[in-house]
């Protein structure tokens, strides 16, 4: 049976998927952060102390994702939960001073993860590699909409 173009992108955005997260898992580790987990504490590092729903709008993820993941980081003393001053009935999610610690060595990492990744790409392949990945993702999102009118994107 003749290989499908399809088949040949289906495994080759798994693998590199997979290879990603497995190279941020090894990197991120050694700072006492899971993969994922930076974007959440860059989410922070820009503005502190946001509810989950906040994080979630700004990474595009469910408010579900975010709490547990959030959780997992309050359990490794990364950030903490706080009463929203002026909503009892709202949490805010704020960096510790080991959240804040680690932001120049997980920001060293993901430029190095980048490197590692795009390193035998130039300056105009890499801006082009970013523009299909997000067209792809508009591709699934629109689909996504056609099969369920209601829902508004991919939950992350």
């Amino acid at each position: 049976m003749a290989e499908q173009p399809d088949d040949d992108f289906q495994s080759a955005f798994w693998n590199a998927k997979r290879a990603m997260m497995e190279a941020s898992e090894s990197a991120f580790r050694r700072h006492g952060v899971r993969a994922g987990q930076q974007h959440i504490l860059r989410a922070l590092w820009r503005e502190d102390c946001l509810t989950p729903g906040e994080i979630a709008r700004r990474l595009e993820l469910t408010t579900a994702t975010v709490s547990k993941m959030t959780s997992r980081m309050q359990a490794t003393g990364l950030v903490e939960r706080r009463p929203h001053p002026s909503d009892r009935r709202l949490v805010r999610v704020c960096l510790t001073e080991r959240g804040r610690a680690v932001e120049d060595a997980i920001g060293q990492e993901m430029q190095r993860m980048t490197e590692l990744a795009l390193g035998t790409l130039g300056p105009r392949q890499r801006k082009q590699l970013v523009g299909y990945l997000r067209e792809i993702r508009r591709n699934l999102e629109a689909a996504a909409a056609a099969d369920h009118p209601g829902k508004r994107r991919l939950a992350g």
